[in-house]
């Protein structure tokens, strides 16, 4: 019975001979023993299912995927030019992390994925950052000028114009019917986030874009007609940006709004599930609780295409789900927002909060104790602050002017940036695996690595060097698949013991069983 219900792409029933169970499928001799197969008492029946038909069809036929499921964005190009080529050659979708990166870094990246797939399905990451919106300009005028038509949005908690831009340009109207050019996949941990992308663009921001000359009147027009976004990702309980959310939770709020949302203005966006994805059993409750399609992070970010360093690696390897932790996220330190972040191996989320202590107690950094300042400047920052402040300097003179003459004028905010060159570099050491930094690195992480490993261990993805993005996307997958069968059993009578709903890695090369 455990062969057969992993055998994913054979349907197979169960049936009573004599005292016993047997299993009867196509291609199976008609005769169990004496009696002819058909003429014995069907007690259960499971159906072919594959990872393809995993989610919504309509998920991949608009991509042109094999499968529902996405390598997510990771930040400073942790998702990699790598893995999204892998990703694509796997005829699966993932996410190139542009958050944190300068537009020429963008730029290459594009110029390099677009050279290796061709047509092949990818997307680019957008960051929504209150502190950098000429950032976020700049990565929507790349992606439209360079024909990036899939984006994941991400850290938004309202509409910006520049996520509105992208979403307008390119729409037409075929057949009465709007067509987007541009797709969007939102990522989002609130309800009233949710909203805003369920729902078409606001009126007056398409207006504005309209006089500013960044979408024509009939684009706007069309606009309003259509979701902002064809996907919205429930983001559960992540590395990264996270409220933390049980999936459980999340999602099935999510998919009744959605539901909502599509009564009254009679467009529905696709709902997935992220955060906690770190087992086939994970992924198979996710489908199982309605979840269009799902998205993977952390796990990753452990793979060899992942654009970080061997140490971390190692690191995540090592990992249980407790060895997690929340501490200040760099682009948001002002207002407290949180990341959450590997703590096993590193000291990173402590000292990160002690630094947002002093800003949150303190007005400048002249008025910070002085023995206390030393301290930072001795185990922290490893420099004197007037070091420190000249780096910053230099970065927002090019990278956003702006910034400084905000600090002139504000002492707050100059600690803040202060503080912010510890917290935006912690990540950068922790990709370059800078050892004399081990103690800093931040290392974006949720508990599904300690799932992962729990499952992997004793297998050969329990080496960092054999875990590739499509392996193990295609065990996720077909495990999931597998389990969802032996629940099937389950819920018809049918106790198949627990290594029927046990799936082992092996070295599947694509998505499929």
């Amino acid at each position: 019975m455990h062969a057969a219900i992993q055998n994913l792409e054979l349907p197979f029933g169960v049936v009573q001979s004599g005292n016993d169970l047997a299993v009867v499928s196509d291609g199976q001799a008609s005769m169990i023993g004496q009696a002819p197969a058909a003429a014995l008492p069907l007690l259960a029946w499971i159906p072919a299912l594959t990872p393809e038909q995993l989610g919504d069809p309509g998920f991949q036929r608009t991509y042109g995927v094999r499968a529902n499921y996405v390598a997510g964005a990771m930040a400073n190009g942790i998702a990699s030019e790598e893995m999204v080529i892998a990703m694509a050659k796997g005829g699966l979708l993932g996410f190139f992390g542009a958050a944190g990166l300068s537009t020429p870094r963008i730029t290459a990246a594009i110029d390099r994925i677009q050279a290796e797939v061709g047509t092949l399905p990818y997307g680019f990451n957008l960051i929504h950052s209150p502190n950098e919106p000429r950032q976020e300009q700049e990565s929507v005028d790349l992606y439209l000028q360079r024909g990036v038509t899939v984006i994941s949005a991400s850290a938004y908690m309202r509409l910006t114009p520049m996520v509105v831009q992208y979403r307008a340009t390119g729409l037409t109207e075929v057949d009465g019917k709007v067509v987007a050019k541009n797709h969007i996949l939102a990522k989002v941990s609130r309800e009233e986030v949710a909203l805003h992308f369920l729902r078409p663009a606001p009126k007056k921001m398409l207006d504005q874009l309209v006089t500013d000359g960044k979408i024509t009147a009939n684009e706007a027009a069309l606009a309003l007609r259509i979701p902002m976004a064809d996907d919205i990702t429930a983001e559960a309980d992540s590395g990264g940006h996270t409220d933390n959310r049980p999936l459980p939770v999340l999602l099935p709020l999510l998919l009744a709004l959605r539901d909502r949302i599509a009564e009254e203005t009679g467009q529905a966006c696709r709902v997935g599930a992220a955060g906690g994805l770190g087992s086939p059993d994970a992924v198979a409750a996710a489908f199982a609780f309605g979840a269009d399609y799902v998205v993977t992070g952390t796990v990753n970010q452990a793979c060899i295409e992942a654009g970080t360093s061997p140490m971390v690696k190692t690191m995540l390897a090592d990992a249980a789900a407790h060895d997690v932790g929340m501490a200040p996220a760099s682009d948001m330190f002002e207002g407290g927002v949180q990341v959450q972040v590997l703590k096993r191996g590193t000291l990173f989320a402590m000292r990160g909060q002690k630094l947002y202590e002093l800003y949150r107690d303190y007005a400048s950094l002249e008025d910070i104790p002085a023995d206390e300042l030393a301290r930072i400047e001795k185990t922290v920052l490893k420099k004197p602050v007037s070091e420190v402040w000249d780096g910053c300097a230099a970065f927002f003179a090019e990278r956003d002017p702006a910034q400084l003459d905000k600090a002139a004028k504000d002492p707050r905010h100059k600690m803040a940036l202060v503080f912010r060159w510890y917290l935006g570099l912690s990540s950068r050491w922790a990709i370059a695996g800078e050892p004399d930094r081990r103690q800093d690195c931040q290392v974006w992480c949720g508990p599904a690595i300690g799932s992962f490993n729990a499952w992997t261990r004793d297998t050969f993805l329990a080496a960092p060097a054999e875990r590739r993005v499509v392996v193990v996307a295609a065990n996720l997958l077909a495990g999931a698949a597998a389990i969802t069968r032996a629940r099937w059993l389950d819920h018809q009578g049918i106790d198949a013991g627990p290594e029927a709903a046990r799936w082992m890695p092996r070295p599947l090369a694509r998505v499929s069983a």
